[in-house]
């Protein structure tokens, strides 16, 4: 058996220069960590370079900052931007409701208090895999003017702007399981009850496993340390969590919030072998955003960003470089 290239790799241990705690206006306490750019000193005049924007980087369901590990770990070595990581509501380090069910208005409002509170009036480039991208999109149908004001380009990485519940994940039968313990989640109007979470579990169960060995990676043999790093984000959110957020993920239809792009730089990256998030939803992205940069990524199921970073990175650098 050849040995996992990445079996040395740190997860989930790179370095920061920051640590602070983002509130939201819902009372719960965001994990945020900051990695500064290296000094912007010119060494014949002594000036600082004028200020790159800062990279927001905001995570998919059931993972957290860290899906972006070989992102921050490439973009640190370059050492030309600032960047901001943080885990959204509900996962890693960051706090979860009490009560009631997480809406994507919610997290877009969540990514604005991280904005607010790191980065002020600056400029920004956003870049959100999975659920993340829909984070951004809720934040663009609740502040368009941030895409012309402030934000000067956005990432989307293996993401939907609608339509989710028509995903059969390549596999009828298990979308059949999975979907039963859904519908009152989906179709009913009132608070999760404690019969539907008790349900969900069950199914979350299922998910957590959809999101690693089969359905998050498109090679049929990845790298062993890298299942158990994914496999350990999506344990660490809770089942619990994994209900609360199930009625935001497959309801979600943001189609119209992308109007508010259409005068920002876009890059749109997707691996060719995603069963959660479907080529053709980026296809439908790309297809209201017709100036948007579509990037396939070969061989690459929903965590194309982990599986394979040498893509990704390089047309995330590539695009970092044309951003004004």
């Amino acid at each position: 058996m050849a040995a996992d290239p990445l079996a040395d790799e740190r997860f989930g241990h790179l370095p920061y220069d920051e640590v602070t705690v983002v509130t939201t206006a819902d009372g719960l306490d965001l994990y945020v960590e900051i990695v500064e750019p290296d000094d912007g000193i010119d060494l014949d005049f002594g000036l600082t370079s004028p200020p790159e924007p800062t990279l927001i980087f905001v995570h998919g369901f059931c993972l957290d900052m860290g899906t972006f590990h070989f992102q921050r770990t490439a973009l640190t070595h370059r050492g030309a931007y600032r960047m901001v990581f943080y885990d959204q509501p509900g996962h890693g380090q960051s706090s979860k409701l009490r009560q009631g069910e997480y809406t994507l208005d919610a997290l877009g409002e969540a990514l604005k208090r991280v904005i607010d509170e790191t980065v002020g009036d600056g400029p920004i480039v956003l870049i959100g895999h999975s659920m993340g991208g829909m984070t951004i999109m809720a934040l663009a149908e609740l502040y368009p003017q941030l895409f012309t004001d402030q934000i000067r380009g956005v990432v989307f990485i293996s993401t939907s702007a609608g339509k989710l519940d028509e995903v059969t994940f390549g596999m009828p039968d298990f979308m059949a399981r999975f979907s039963r313990p859904l519908v009152p989640v989906i179709t009913g109007a009132g608070r999760l009850t404690g019969g539907m979470i008790d349900a969900l579990r069950r199914a979350s169960t299922d998910l957590a496993q959809a999101l690693t060995r089969r359905y998050g990676f498109g090679t049929e043999k990845p790298s062993p340390a890298l299942v158990k790093y994914v496999e350990q984000m999506n344990a660490h959110t809770g089942t619990e969590v994994v209900a609360r957020y199930l009625r935001a993920i497959y309801t979600h239809a943001r189609y119209p919030a992308l109007e508010a792009l259409k005068q920002t730089r876009v890059l749109v990256v997707s691996g060719d072998q995603d069963k959660l998030t479907p080529p053709d939803h980026s296809a439908e992205i790309c297809r209201i955003l017709p100036d948007a940069e579509f990037v396939p990524v070969p061989g690459a199921g929903h965590l194309a960003l982990l599986e394979r970073p040498n893509v990704v990175n390089a047309a995330l650098t590539e695009f970092l470089e044309q951003v004004d």
